[in-house]
């Protein structure tokens, strides 16, 4: 029986005020994959991706078209509570972000704030998320820390540990590996493979190795437009559009 996707978009257009920055989008995603998206800066990629969980509404005079699904809701339902679909599409960006407190507490935040409060619950929560981020063994014996103590690889990892506490169905990941050296960026290439078991996963990322080596499907984005979206390995091996072709070639980009 062929899976329904988890997120489907039809037709999605993006403005910032009167400019542009996507176009007329249409792709599903599947549960229990690992999604890239390539293109190069400023071609709409981090705006998708934003679009999914709504955090463009943060942005003021933004305009969008079209339909985005998650599951069977239409995203922008005027009964969606925006909160829970955040619970549900959690979000990792390019630069670590965690909060200027312990490493426990940056991973309880979000469990506290949909109502656990339970000391045990919250402990479990905790090791799991951490154990799922493979940092775990790096801070069991010191979760009290700020987690500002950590290195760049490790708070990154904390952010996806953060993310991923609430139980989320879909992480989406902003560039998550360019701020981070080659030992920390192959770190979270490994656990992508192990995240995807329970995740869903949408990666923005402008390392075409790196799309290579951990994704499921690829999608190639340029000018606001999705030119192509495939098998990963179908995608660079034979692009059907010359555009991806150049760009994983080098030609521009």
């Amino acid at each position: 029986m062929k899976q329904e996707p988890i997120i489907r978009c039809r037709k999605l257009s993006l403005w910032y005020s009167k400019t542009q920055a996507l176009k007329d989008i249409t792709i599903d995603f599947y549960p229990n994959s690992v999604n890239a998206l390539i293109g190069p800066s400023g071609c709409g990629k981090s705006t998708f991706i934003k679009t999914l969980n709504r955090l463009n509404d943060l942005i003021s005079e933004v305009r969008t078209e079209g339909e985005v699904f998650y599951r069977n809701t239409e995203i922008r339902d005027p009964g969606l509570d925006v909160t829970d679909l955040r619970k549900e599409i959690g979000m990792v960006f390019q630069k670590p972000n965690p909060f200027p407190m312990s490493i426990y507490d940056n991973i309880a935040y979000g469990p506290r704030t949909h109502g656990i409060r339970n000391r045990s619950e919250l402990d479990d929560i905790v090791e799991n998320a951490l154990k799922s981020a493979a940092l775990w063994d790096e801070t069991s014996d010191r979760l009290r820390k700020s987690a500002m103590g950590l290195s760049g690889g490790q708070q990154q990892r904390l952010c996806i540990a953060r993310a991923i506490a609430v139980q989320p169905q879909v992480l989406l990941m902003d560039e998550p590996t360019s701020a981070l050296d080659p030992i920390s960026t192959a770190k979270i290439e490994e656990l992508l493979s192990v995240l995807k078991e329970k995740f869903t996963i949408i990666i923005v990322t402008h390392n075409m190795q790196q799309a290579m080596r951990s994704s499921d499907t690829t999608s190639f984005f340029l000018l606001g437009e999705l030119v192509e979206s495939g098998n990963t390995e179908q995608v660079f091996s034979h692009p059907h559009d010359k555009r991806t072709e150049d760009y994983i070639t080098g030609r521009f980009g």
